[in-house]
């Protein structure tokens, strides 16, 4: 990505919809699962410019969220967010001892991974380091067929059906515990713009995480509240089909 790419993100994590909508279906997909007042060690593994980490901190209780990312210019945004420095490290190598951390985050980090075969490693990673009964969430693009210029933008490699993920998550060792797609009520606009309006020049190019147009402001709290709707029946529900796999599991106890 570039530097002006990580500049974006930073100023628009906060309030713009994708990233506030995404928040609420992550906490609609955990909450259930992990219990309240108990403190856990956690790893935002790929953390970007930092605007998970302090959201992540429901779920450490009195203990702490540990931001790594790779790439020196997302460190340089995420250290004005967060108060405990952020990691140096790749996620295909963690820098932390075996059964570290009781919960593991990755939010659409192990679609940017380059070589062949490094999202099993990194998968691989999560599962070291996680406890015994540990949980990891997992994020990922969808659909190979919805690649385009948002993808090249953002650096994305590779995209994923939700069977692709839960096999790859499934062969490293980890038990499935929710299955979903997400951001299901915008997957045909996006599919408009990205494959039929981008390419012949009907729309901007390039990623879709970029400041709204004055003019288009307007929008942005309408699709917070599609997002809001959408995390609300994900509580309870899957979604047969999203831009977004999800996919939540856990470490065996007995190993």
């Amino acid at each position: 990505m570039r530097t002006e790419d990580y500049q974006y993100l930073f100023e628009l994590e906060e309030e713009f919809w994708w990233f506030v909508g995404m928040r609420q279906i992550t906490a609609a997909v955990l909450d259930p699962l992990l219990r309240e007042n108990v403190s856990r060690i956690v790893l935002d593994a790929g953390c970007g410019t930092g605007g998970n980490v302090a959201w992540l901190g429901r779920y450490a209780g009195a203990r702490e969220v540990v931001g790594m990312d790779l790439a020196s210019d997302a460190l340089k945004f995420a250290r004005q967010r967060i108060q405990q420095l952020p990691v140096q490290a790749s996620v295909t190598e963690l820098p932390f001892p075996d059964s570290t951390f009781d919960l593991v985050t990755s939010f659409d980090v192990i679609v940017q991974l380059p070589e062949e075969g490094a999202d099993e490693r990194a998968i691989r990673e999560m599962y070291r380091v996680l406890k015994p009964g540990g949980i990891a969430f997992v994020r990922a693009a969808a659909y190979q067929w919805m690649r385009s210029g948002h993808d090249v933008a953002l650096n994305t490699k590779r995209r994923y059906s939700l069977n692709e993920l839960r096999a790859l998550l499934e062969g490293t060792g980890f038990r499935v515990i929710r299955a979903t797609y997400a951001n299901g009520l915008l997957l045909p606009i996006a599919a408009l713009h990205r494959l039929v309006l981008k390419p012949v020049g009907l729309a901007p190019s390039g990623s879709d995480v970029s400041p709204l147009p004055s003019g288009l402001r307007w929008i942005n709290p309408i699709l917070k509240a599609l997002l809001r709707c959408e995390a609300l029946w994900l509580r309870l529900f899957p979604l047969p089909a999203g831009l977004s796999v999800i996919c939540v599991v856990q470490k065996p106890k007995n190993i």
